[in-house]
């Protein structure tokens, strides 16, 4: 008999620790996800979308019928081949003539420049969006990585509280509603922190199978492959190849750029070493830009990374602008 109730209680107490191990992941869950978070850092990630949205639009603009035009780069009808699938949703298959093409070209342009100053911010945001996947879905020769990381920038913009700081929304509210609270003050969200978190982890998968995929290839491994898009004189826009002297500083930057962008999901995390992960990150996609003419690109993954800065420091910072307080927001 006591050796059947030493038995269950050892079962009772087995049963509990893991009941409580999985309230513990859930109150974890719970708390990454729902907890109430400042929404500067999603107001700042929406003005560098919209600025770099706003470039691509005025890009589109210099030849619509080029990008998106039944005698451009490549004819409606062949879409589906790029794609692969049947069927692409873009407002430009039902623009049919260049006045129409270019009219929603400039619709674009102009959410982009209304999401920027937190004009409308919530409708700027959602019709930047759908023109940003009508120009991707009409003209998938020209979709690169700039395309892709501002389509998850817009998600979190979109749903996310985005016009509650340095917006003309939030200074329009002010005036109207509380003509007392400075501008730069929104309150604390559950959706702020959802925009940020969905980014964050967005922004984690991105790097870490751009690194898994890089482990694919030898001259990786070997501390080549930076070397190969130095030699390469039609993409380079910085004359690199004094490094072929260098070899060891190539295998160095090499190598280091393949561990940072495997290791960044479990570096960017931690309080101590997200300042190396995000300094990094900065450092790598601006050497992209100057030196792989791909600057694009590198702002928008450095507006990404912002994400991670913590809403504290933004306050500091746009304080000493005089675009806010210090205080969080409550």
């Amino acid at each position: 008999m006591n050796r059947q109730r030493i038995v269950v209680a050892r079962s009772t107490e087995s049963g509990q620790g893991e009941s409580d191990q999985r309230h513990g992941w859930l109150a974890a869950w719970n708390t990454f996800w729902f907890t109430a978070a400042d929404p500067l850092p999603l107001a700042i990630v929406r003005i560098g979308t919209g600025l770099l949205l706003a470039w691509s639009s005025f890009v589109w603009l210099l030849d619509t019928d080029a990008f998106f035009g039944p005698a451009g780069w490549l004819p409606a009808h062949e879409v589906w081949r790029m794609n692969d699938q049947p069927w692409q949703w873009s407002w430009y298959f039902l623009a049919t003539s260049s006045t129409a093409r270019w009219t929603a070209g400039l619709l674009t342009l102009v959410s982009a420049l209304t999401l920027t100053v937190g004009l409308a911010t919530r409708l700027s945001a959602l019709v930047a969006f759908a023109g940003l996947v009508s120009a991707a879905n009409r003209a998938p020769l020209n979709v690169f990585g700039l395309d892709d990381t501002l389509g998850m920038l817009l998600i979190s913009v979109v749903i996310g509280p985005a016009a509650a700081c340095l917006s003309v929304d939030r200074w329009l509210q002010e005036r109207l509603t509380a003509p007392h609270q400075p501008q730069g003050q929104g309150g604390a969200s559950i959706s702020a922190n959802l925009a940020l978190r969905l980014l964050q982890c967005h922004l984690c998968v991105v790097y870490f199978f751009s690194g898994a995929g890089k482990l694919l290839g030898a001259s990786w491994w070997e501390g080549m492959a930076l070397w190969g898009a130095a030699a390469n004189g039609q993409y380079r826009t910085l004359d690199l190849t004094w490094m072929a002297d260098h070899l060891l500083l190539i295998n160095a930057i090499t190598l280091a750029t393949l561990f940072w962008e495997v290791s960044y999901p479990a570096m960017v995390w931690p309080r101590l070493t997200r300042p190396w992960a995000i300094t990094m990150g900065i450092a790598v996609h601006l050497g992209i830009g100057l030196a792989m003419g791909m600057m694009e690109f590198g702002l928008a993954m450095i507006v990404a990374n912002l994400a991670f800065v913590p809403a504290s420091a933004w306050r500091k910072w746009t304080a000493m602008l005089g675009l806010a307080r210090v205080e969080s927001s409550g």
